[in-house]
């Protein structure tokens, strides 16, 4: 299950794992004008843990989900 929200200066998208055992903390993806965030909260060391990406290792991550093993660069 996910959720997605326009805030004034983001988009937030909130994915929830529904899985039948071992199920992770929920992930929340925030799409910034610069920037794309994503959080996750680690119980084991009970923190917040926050990987920023810049728009052009975002649109790579996204590219690269459909393609298959190997080293790719995008064309300028």
């Amino acid at each position: 299950m996910f959720s997605i929200e326009h805030d004034f200066d983001a988009t937030v998208v909130t994915l929830v794992d529904e899985g039948a055992r071992h199920l992770q903390e929920d992930v929340v993806i925030s799409s910034f004008e610069d920037c794309v965030t994503v959080e996750q909260y680690d119980p084991r060391s009970d923190t917040l843990q926050r990987i920023t990406l810049s728009l052009s290792q975002m649109s790579d991550l996204v590219t690269a989900v459909n393609l298959p093993e190997g080293v790719y660069r995008r064309k300028a």
